[in-house]
């Protein structure tokens, strides 16, 4: 990864282009974008505590995981409650998986990078981080609002790509979503044809992207005899992205409490926060 992970300073120049836009399309109001991370500075702890200082109004929580689970969202939202002390009115995003400017930032990504090698043909793989199979069964809703994401970013596309889901980083004995992401690899290679990755849950890169993906996965491509591997890059700043971001931000200043940008989860999943009574 160069010596370090690019997280932080991704994440940065997100919120960077992400207060610019912010600015352009409401002058009249006075937003600063702040970063909260889990496991890195800026901590949640000190996060809240800038915010504090800065005495808002009005917070808009916006997790940059766009399907929310409760081992990522629903965890990040819990270590904001306990650290907040401040007297601004929150208004919290749960998910984005569907917001028109993520669908379209993957899109432009994945075309670019398949134009770029020469338009091959491939297998598309929407590949995102996985999670044991038994936290899905009590009613979370990450593997529903990553299909969702997927069949979206493929309408987006076009008809004629052949294209799956897939999962990565699995570790551990217990049972995980699958097929995983090697597992979707071997399978190309048993029927011949290249892959685009695509880092559906991802949107700066890390060690997921930069290890996993473009070294261990991509040598195992190699050495199966995949014709063609590529990797379409995180949505970063695109201007796109941006304006996804944008339009989540702004769409939640227009009501109270937590609820998703765009369709909300089915009734099923009991561990929606909007559904919970705003505890995630």
């Amino acid at each position: 990864m160069g010596g370090a992970s690019p997280l932080l300073a991704e994440t940065q120049a997100q919120a960077e282009a992400l207060q610019a836009a912010l600015a352009e399309l409401a002058p009249d109001r006075e937003m600063r974008v702040f970063i909260a991370m889990r496991y890195w500075r800026p901590m949640t702890r000190q996060a809240a505590e800038e915010v504090a200082r800065f005495d808002p109004d009005q917070i808009v929580l916006m997790p940059l995981y766009p399907q929310f689970s409760t081992t990522t969202t629903g965890s990040s939202l819990k270590a904001w409650r306990q650290a907040y002390r401040g007297r601004g009115e929150i208004r919290t995003v749960c998910c984005w998986h569907d917001n028109r400017g993520l669908i379209e930032a993957h899109a432009a990504r994945i075309l670019a990078v398949w134009r770029s090698a020469g338009s091959p043909k491939v297998r598309l793989l929407f590949s995102a981080h996985g999670l044991p199979e038994r936290i899905v069964e009590r009613g979370d809703p990450y593997q529903w609002q990553i299909e969702r994401t997927c069949e979206k970013v493929a309408a987006r596309l076009g008809g004629g790509w052949d294209w799956q889901v897939c999962y990565q980083s699995r570790v551990g004995p217990l049972q995980w979503l699958g097929p995983s992401t090697p597992e979707a690899i071997a399978a190309a290679a048993a029927d011949g044809v290249g892959v685009i990755v695509d880092p559906i849950a991802f949107v700066s890169d890390h060690i997921e992207t930069l290890v996993e993906l473009d070294r261990e996965y991509a040598e195992m491509a190699h050495r199966l005899g995949v014709p063609i591997y590529l990797r379409a890059p995180v949505v970063g700043v695109t201007q796109e992205f941006i304006s996804g971001l944008s339009s989540v931000v702004l769409g939640a200043l227009s009501r109270a409490g937590v609820a998703p940008d765009g369709v909300g989860c089915p009734a099923s999943f009991v561990c929606c926060p909007q559904r919970a009574g705003g505890k995630a």
